[in-house]
């Protein structure tokens, strides 16, 4: 399957009309190599995506949920919210200015992150892969496992 099949079932996946980024949960054994975490540009012990490097650490101040940017109430983050096939409000994304797409649930906790360049995997803050994220003209689409889904409980 090419990665343009799989952003065509993705779009085609039960999503509310205004999801700015619908959350689907996938089962990694099904995509194809060039987007699962076998691929080596996707792979969790690559240098630029795990959690330690520095644009992707936490304790880097653009990752940081106190920061204006990444915070709940921030009015942009109203925008960039990230919903359920059900319509459920599960976080949203932040974009941070070194290139890093970060993942927070709605308490403001950030649980994931797409590395800056290399790579359109998401890793759990513990460096974990995650899932896979794809732009659409109408935003973004989450394509997580199970168990990244259940990190955005508050």
């Amino acid at each position: 399957m090419s990665p343009s099949r799989l952003a065509l079932l993705l779009l085609l996946a039960p999503a509310p009309a205004l999801a700015d980024a619908p959350l689907v949960v996938i089962d990694r054994t099904q995509l194809p190599f060039e987007l699962g975490p076998g691929h080596p540009a996707n792979s969790p012990a690559r240098t630029a995506n795990q959690p330690n490097a520095a644009a992707n650490s936490s304790g880097n101040t653009a990752n940081s949920p106190s920061a204006w940017e990444n915070r709940p109430s921030n009015p942009a983050n109203d925008g960039r919210l990230i919903f359920t096939a059900d319509g459920e409000v599960r976080g949203y994304y932040a974009p941070s200015a070194t290139g890093v797409l970060n993942v927070f649930n709605t308490a403001g906790r950030r649980i994931a992150y797409r590395p800056a360049r290399g790579t359109s995997s998401l890793f759990s803050v513990q460096g974990t892969w995650c899932g896979t994220v794809d732009s659409t003209r109408e935003g973004l689409v989450l394509a997580v496992t199970p168990e990244c889904a259940a990190l955005f409980g508050n």
